[in-house]
């Protein structure tokens, strides 16, 4: 197979990719230079999918095990899944294949080996030897249910109950079942006229293993003798028995009871209990019963050399009158109660102690509670109680998961300085001892990784995902940036939530230390690094959008820009009118119901917030939920996409550039916004980036706001004001290259006010791809617009534009179209693809995501989105206004990076990718201009390029690649601390992106820009906008996560799909390079949660649990390398000194050989109807052989014991008659001593 798939490699190779879902060939005949082919070094057998690790708790528990000597947890679940936990960095997931519920779990303790009950009632024994558990084989009950398995310690054969209350035995080593059963009807009294119900516990009794003690839940409890198949002793108890703890000489035994009571029963007197306690339960007065008590479902009787009193612990028990009680567990010892409150319900514990053997003093030491959500160990060995620090993490889901963020290759002092900063927010109290679960060896480190996970409380944490494993490191509450909310009436009351502070994403640079969290009430929060506490203040800037109610395309009476801005950070001036009717007070009305912390106050080292950004309607309507954002430290920028909306904000001088309608940034190329503030020259890149500042005056720093022009910003002339807002590398009067002969000049004034007539659509076989390839339509539509505004004004010149701009007959931006948006000004028709996306989403899951979809009426929808084709329709009507088109399309991707705004730039500059849900791509330039002599700090311009590009689907990833198919980082500024001394020669240093390749030292030789949607990837060359490479990545399903990767020292564009498939292309060919079946969307968990990095991915499994997932065949091939060791072969300890005393005197441990009862030529065979063997992944062998199990040395080590016992018995015979003839011998010689003692020795 591999074999083809390089064959199938070598031919996709040959050509580039094509739009299909094929090969993909490029959109026309030679439009990839030959020099421009880029060697690609990726093929199929680089990419294999498979999971790594699972990290968090498991999701909805039901079972705990513990393995005393290897020091071991295993954690059952609902869904068939099961968690092995060791040392920190030991954590391996497996899953059961059918997925029925784990219901017990039991340790072959010291043998690498575990058997699992579940609940379609088949046993499962596991092989824990190798990194990743394998099952070796299953018994499956056909007429029976399991309720409870016992396993002795260093027994190959296992007890097993059911619901019909017989016992049956079954052999590990076989997992077949044994002709001994103890049947129900034999076990009880005969006289006993009713069912004792299923079996709810099995035990040897300590220190004589011929004597099974079976409870039943009625409250009868038989202890049956194995050797003379007979019950010694049966009790008779009003209570339903839930669980039985022995002691550990074997004299005592202890019941929990359904009615809240303990009963301790001696084996010298079994007609009534030794003694009936109600731990939790008060004597009422009038009578001598005791109040009702819940049920104590579990017991554990355990015994201490430094102390005569046990240790009794026990979970629930608690009255029924005390309401509001949080369940418990109980710890006695002595006449000392002690109860710990939990904040879940208790699924199951284990008292930990030193010794396996259960005939031993236990010495307990610790108590391992397994919570509904939590997990939990409590330390034994103190008087107080404490509970040990837990070094997994366990804690992901305290607050619900609602995004999540991957990072590969990290700086390795920053998950130090992190840590260092998180350990001063950690709990105090807990346990100094070391954690008791210590059991396997970690496996092999890797380089620095960092997860993100982002909260519905609002809190952001920072994890350690090195070396597959997950730590805790920082965390960062935004929260604290807002007032407590307080309940009111209005707006308010409407908007309040339980989780007003869920976070929407998160956006954070390793290198410049900028966190940018956004949440799903409309605000976006900037932090920046600290290690110093610093006392500051919060800078708040609210944003107001205008809602769009209307539907008409006339001409508005007054400019009304749909966005103002807070007046606190502006000059004081009044609020605009507007004919929709927004007065100042609607404005008051819609301030946020989240109000931001303004007073200055003390920040911790770490993550300080120094701007907070909230989106705000006019009108008091809801406002739209942020869809894109992303913010750049080079450039000192940060940029929203609020629905149909784009803010761009200077995050430096905390100050509005400007908000816009998508449909403004369609109409105006020319449109410039501004903000001062000091710019940074780079002397290589030709771009500019700026430093700190001070803030400029408040008479020197005016917005635009929708009374004032765009020329307004400032109080110098218009003409140098037009000047200066000029970028550097525009050509205002040409949108082609200069020396086109399709281009004809025309003047300034003329083109920047054609955006005044109506909306006109070309669509001519000079389109291709949605993109104008022709010149001289766009200059003759620029000339018939500019006739059409010469004959209505009659003035020409900049004070005509200023004019223009500022008079009352001007529409609104959002209804008009220019001559540079023609290109993408297409008729709209509706297809099947978002609807059913929608349709799909709510299927799957029947209610959304954290999202304001249901309460938000303006909220962005995905029923609203419409699909764009490739093949797009060339007529020529204007039936679909822009309004229309307005209210359809939203801004789903942002993207700032270094590139050709226009065509006919001659070096990268700094830019915005603006992404839309209709498949378009929109290009702003970012330059600076000087400074006046008033104003000594720099401006940064923002313009609309009039680029435009077309992909199928919502826009969803940018990036850049190199002539070398290197991946252009994106440029930004390295953390320098704030506290240290100003160098003038770190302050002018330049900015660099982490990787320059060679080509990018040239200036004007272009890049590559990869843009990807929901269906379609294509790959542009820049700056001359041609369509290299194009694929369609899904036709029947959609794109839910994309992101450029390296991988194997190249790049490739990695995709995840609603329909389950992991896809990787090539780049820049766009080659499929890999298309595997992974996992469906079964929830929209998956959708939110999904983030690629690398080699690897990672997603929210469950509610409470982060699954890695690789794609990568080189990680693949070291996961074992990677991965833990569960089994780490150790020596059993030694059977205890009992003392010569005690063994004298006391009774001694009865040992008895199993295989003699339970095994075929004493017990016969089982019957086959009654449970069927299922082999498994390896067989017994592969146990014992691979590194010589207990088991296995046992029964080898008991045939040469009897071999050994055979040559004794020879031995012994041999010796005996030697004996006797050593006798007879001697009696003889005897014999002739006393014939010859009286002979004289003549007489011989």
């Amino acid at each position: 197979m591999k074999k083809f798939r390089r064959v199938l490699d070598g031919l996709t190779t040959s050509s580039p990719a094509g739009v299909g879902g094929g090969a993909a060939t490029p959109l026309a005949p030679g439009t990839v230079p030959r020099e421009l082919e880029v060697r690609e070094t990726l093929v199929s057998d680089n990419f294999q999918v498979c999971k790594t690790t699972r990290h968090g708790f498991p999701f909805q528990p039901t079972a705990l095990a513990f393995d005393p000597i290897q020091k071991v947890l295993a954690i059952g679940c609902r869904a068939g899944g099961m968690r092995i936990l060791g040392r920190p960095g030991v954590d391996c997931h497996c899953q059961h294949e059918s997925g029925a519920a784990v219901l017990q779990v039991q340790f072959l303790i010291n043998e690498g080996a575990l058997v699992t009950a579940c609940a379609d009632d088949t046993l499962h024994l596991w092989n824990l030897r190798q990194k990743h558990p394998a099952v070796l084989h299953s018994l499956k009950f056909n007429r029976e249910r399991i309720t409870f398995c016992h396993v002795p310690f260093q027994s190959k054969w296992l007890y097993v109950g059911t619901e019909r209350g017989n016992t049956h035995i079954v052999n590990i080593e076989s997992f077949i079942l044994s002709g001994y059963v103890i049947m129900w009807n034999k076990a009880i009294e005969l006289s006993t006229k009713t069912h004792p119900g299923p079996v709810v516990h099995l035990s040897d009794r300590p220190r004589d293993e011929a004597k099974l003690l079976i409870a039943f839940e009625s409250g009868t409890v038989v202890q049956w003798d194995l050797r003379a198949k007979k019950a010694d002793f049966r009790i008779q108890y009003d209570e339903a028995i839930r669980s039985v703890g022995w002691h550990h000489e074997g004299k005592l035994f202890m019941c929990s009871h359904a009615d809240g009571s303990l009963t301790t029963w001696n084996m010298r007197n079994t007609t009534k209990p030794f003694q009936v306690t109600f731990p939790h339960g008060k004597t009422q007065k009038d009578s001598k019963k005791a109040e009702s008590c819940k049920p104590i479902p579990k017991v554990e009787f355990k015994t201490t050399r430094s102390s005569s009193e046990p240790f009794i612990v026990f979970s629930g028990g608690l009255s029924y009158d005390k309401a509001g009680k949080r369940p418990a567990l109980t710890i006695m010892h002595g006449k000392s109660v002690t109860v710990l409150e939990m904040d879940h319900p208790i699924v199951d514990f284990l008292v930990l102690c030193e010794t396996p053997y259960p005939n031993e003093v236990q010495e307990p030491y610790a108590v391992a509670v397994l919570l509904e959500k939590d997990f939990i160990m409590v330390d034994l060995t103190q008087s107080n109680f404490p509970v040990f620090e837990n070094p997994y993490p366990m804690d992901i889901h305290v607050s619900p998961v609602t995004c999540t963020a991957y990072f590969t290759e990290c700086p390795a002092d920053l998950i130090h300085v992190l840590y260092s900063l998180g350990i001063m927010q950690k709990k105090q109290g807990f346990s100094h001892k070391e954690w008791p679960v210590s059991g396997g060896a970690a496996g092999a480190q890797t380089e620095p990784e960092i997860i993100l996970t982002g909260h519905a409380d609002g809190s952001v944490k920072f994890w350690d995902a090195s070396a597959m494993t997950l730590k805790m490191l920082y965390m960062v509450k935004t929260c604290k940036v807002f007032e407590k909310p307080k309940a009111a009436e209005g707006r308010g009351s409407e908007v309040m939530e339980e989780d007003p502070y869920v976070v929407q994403s998160v956006i954070w640079c390793p290198h410049s230390q900028l966190l940018c969290v956004v949440g799903f009430s409309a605000y976006a929060i900037l932090y920046r690094f600290n290690k110093h506490d610093a006392t500051a203040e919060i800078v708040p800037l609210e944003v107001y959008l205008q809602s769009e109610t209307e539907d008409s395309v006339s001409p508005a009476p007054v400019d009304v820009h749909p966005a103002t801005v807070d007046p606190r950070i502006r000059s004081p001036q009044p609020f605009p009118g507007n004919p929709g009717g927004t007065t100042a007070s609607s404005v008051r009305d819609s301030a946020p119901y989240l109000k931001v912390k303004t007073r200055a106050a003390r920040m911790p080292a770490g993550y300080q917030a120094q701007l907070v950004i909230q989106i705000l309607t006019a009108d008091g309507d809801h406002p739209q939920q942020i869809t894109g954002v992303d913010v750049n430290s080079a450039y000192g920028l940060l940029a929203l996409g609020c629905g149909n909306n784009l803010v761009l904000v200077d995050y430096l001088q905390k100050s509005l550039l400007f908000c816009m309608n998508i449909q403004e940034l369609h109409s105006d190329p020319y449109l410039r916004v501004r903000s001062p503030h000091k710019i940074k020259q780079f002397s290589t890149d030709h771009f500019s980036v700026r430093g700190l500042a001070n803030f400029c005056s408040d008479s020197k720093k005016r917005i635009r706001t929708p009374n004032q022009s765009l020329t307004e910003l400032s109080d110098n002339p218009v003409p140098s004001e037009l000047e200066r807002s000029r970028s550097p590398t525009s050509v205002p009067h040409c949108v082609s290259p200069p020396n086109d002969p399709g281009c004809i000049p025309e003047p300034t004034s003329a083109v920047r006010a054609s955006h005044y007539s109506s909306v006109l659509y070309l669509l001519d076989s000079d389109h291709v791809n949605g993109q104008c390839s022709s010149t001289a339509a766009q200059s003759t539509a620029s000339a018939k617009l500019t006739g059409k505004f010469s004959g209505a004004t009659g003035t020409t010149g900049p004070e005509a534009v200023r004019l223009g701009r500022r008079g009352p007959g001007r529409p609104p931006f959002r209804k008009a179209q220019s001559a540079a948006c023609m290109e993408i000004s297409l008729p709209v028709s509706h297809s099947e693809g978002y609807a059913s996306r929608r349709a799909m989403l709510q299927q799957l899951h029947g209610v959304s995501m954290y999202s304001h979809d249901e309460h938000h009426g303006a909220a962005y929808s995905w029923s609203e989105r419409e699909s764009r084709e490739s093949s797009f329709s060339r007529s020529r009507s204007s039936s679909i206004s822009s309004v229309d088109r307005e209210a359809k399309e939203s801004i789903t991707a942002l993207h700032f990076m270094e590139s050709f705004a226009r065509k006919t730039d001659a070096a990268p500059s700094p830019s915005l990718w603006v992404g839309t849900s209709l498949g378009v791509v929109l290009v702003l330039a970012v330059s600076a201009s000087a400074g006046t002599q008033e104003n000594q700090q720099d401006s940064v311009t923002m313009s609309p390029s009039g680029t435009v590009l077309m992909v199928k689907g919502s826009v969803l990833r940018f990036a850049s690649l190199d002539f070398n198919g290197s991946l252009i980082h994106t440029p930004y500024e390295v953390w320098q601390d704030p506290h240290l001394q100003e160098n003038p020669e770190r302050s002018r240093r330049c900015k660099l992106p982490v990787s320059r390749s060679s080509s990018q030292d040239v200036p004007g030789e272009g890049h590559l820009a990869v843009v990807c949607s929901e269906k379609q990837a294509k790959v542009f060359l820049m700056p001359a906008q041609t369509c290299l490479y194009a694929h369609s990545i899904t036709e029947s399903s959609f794109v839910l996560c994309a992101d450029m990767v390296s991988i194997c020292n190249s790049v490739c564009l990695a995709c995840f799909c609603a329909n389950g498939h992991i896809m990787t292309l090539s780049l820049p060919s766009l080659r499929p390079l890999l298309d595997g079946s992974y996992l469906p969307l079964t929830d929209t968990r998956i959708a939110r949660t999904f983030c690629f990095a690398g080699g690897q991915a990672l997603y929210l499994d469950s509610p409470t649990e982060i699954q890695r997932v690789t794609y990568s065949q080189e990680i693949c091939d070291n996961l074992q390398d990677l991965l833990g060791e569960l089994f780490i072969p150790l020596e059993t300890p030694e059977v205890q000194n009992r003392g010569f005393l005690k063994g004298f005197f006391g009774s001694s441990v009865q040992t008895l050989d199993r295989e003699e009862l339970f095994g075929e030529a004493a017990a016969g065979k089982a019957s086959r109807s009654l449970a069927q063997h299922i082999p498994g992944q390896a067989s017994v062998e592969i146990l014992r052989g691979g590194a010589g199990g207990v088991v296995g040395e046992l029964a080898k080590a008991r045939l040469a014991l009897d071999e050994r016992g055979q040559r004794l018995g020879e031995l012994e015979e041999r010796t005996s008659h030697m004996m006797s003839s050593a006798e007879t011998f001697s009696k003889h010689a005897h014999e002739l001593m006393l014939k010859c003692k009286d002979k004289k020795w003549y007489q011989f």
